[in-house]
């Protein structure tokens, strides 16, 4: 285990330094110039200059990348030239609301799917399996901004159910905030786990311990609680440490529609301003988060199954 996590660091340092070397070549790339978009178009070369020298493009591309990886080792991750505050602060800010969104988006799919999946393999090709199928090819292939955008006219706007923009205050106030942007990030992986844990289900449902524990009388609900679940699930486990990339994709959109505080709305602002320190920090974090993620799904996946701890 301890040769398998010194892997998994030394792949994620790898990853981290591409993704962050192809981003912050690919902003460089992006016409404009913040010192204008700071300034204005009246700025005088002289206050650009002052810019420029103060978010280091006065220096070689090379260089800029250099320095930045040599702060990132420091601890370091810059200076937001609009608020000279830290970008570490400004990022970890921020970091908990699309935290606290992305986690109440898994969980109340999550809750909804396994059930689901684990229904629809015991009761295969009966009228609610096939419902349940239906509603999962559908609700997969809808964008979750799409969702999100009918969610806030039908519930918000029409019904005044639920309020449109904002986070609320206390824990219930920013729970009932929170309902609409789940909504719109859970309802597609709600499809993608169910059919995942169906799947899965039926191929274990087959195995050769199953069949033994029927053979001792064990009733159905059981087998498939105790013995089944723990290996059924392991696909969706994986699929959700792989999918926090798409998870937080989703949320750049989520928080514009619904006006939320989080990372998405900062690196979408930080990119319209040309603020590459923001963004810089913010992509090194959320790599960080993916990394971390699939680790922990893969360790997951070994504390279920004990077969795959041999091919760590």
């Amino acid at each position: 285990m301890g040769l398998y996590l010194l892997r998994r660091f030394v792949l994620a340092i790898a990853i981290i330094t591409i993704a962050v070397t192809l981003l912050f070549l690919m902003i460089h790339a992006v016409p404009g110039d913040p010192a204008v978009t700071l300034l204005g178009p009246r700025a005088t070369p002289e206050m650009k200059a002052q810019i420029h020298q103060q978010m280091g493009l006065d220096k070689p591309l090379a260089l800029q990348l250099a320095i930045f990886f040599g702060k990132v080792f420091h601890g370091d991750l810059g200076i937001d030239v609009f608020s000279q505050r830290p970008v570490a602060d400004i990022v970890f800010e921020q970091l908990p609301y699309t935290i606290e969104l992305i986690f109440v988006s898994i969980l109340w799919a999550v809750a909804i799917a396994v059930p689901l999946g684990c229904y629809s393999a015991i009761r295969r090709n009966s009228v609610i399996d096939q419902i349940v199928g239906v509603m999962a090819v559908a609700t997969i292939a809808i964008p979750s901004f799409v969702i999100a955008v009918y969610a806030l006219l039908i519930f918000a706007v029409t019904l005044r159910w639920l309020p449109a923009i904002g986070v609320g205050n206390g824990f219930w106030g920013g729970l009932i905030y929170l309902v609409l942007p789940a909504f719109a990030i859970g309802i597609g992986w709600v499809g993608y786990i169910s059919r995942l844990v169906r799947a899965s289900m039926l191929e274990v449902l087959g195995e050769n311990h199953i069949r033994m524990a029927r053979s001792f009388g064990i009733s159905e609900w059981r087998i498939v609680a105790r013995y089944a679940l723990p290996l059924a699930i392991l696909p969706a486990v994986t699929i959700l440490g792989v999918g926090i990339a798409w998870l937080l994709s989703s949320a750049v959109f989520i928080e514009v529609v619904f006006a939320r505080p989080g990372i998405g709305a900062l690196i979408v602002n930080a990119v319209n301003t040309r603020n590459y320190p923001i963004v810089m920090g913010v992509v090194l974090v959320t790599t960080f988060l993916i990394v971390v993620a699939t680790t922990l799904s893969d360790l997951v996946n070994a504390f279920l199954d004990p077969r795959t701890r041999e091919k760590l």
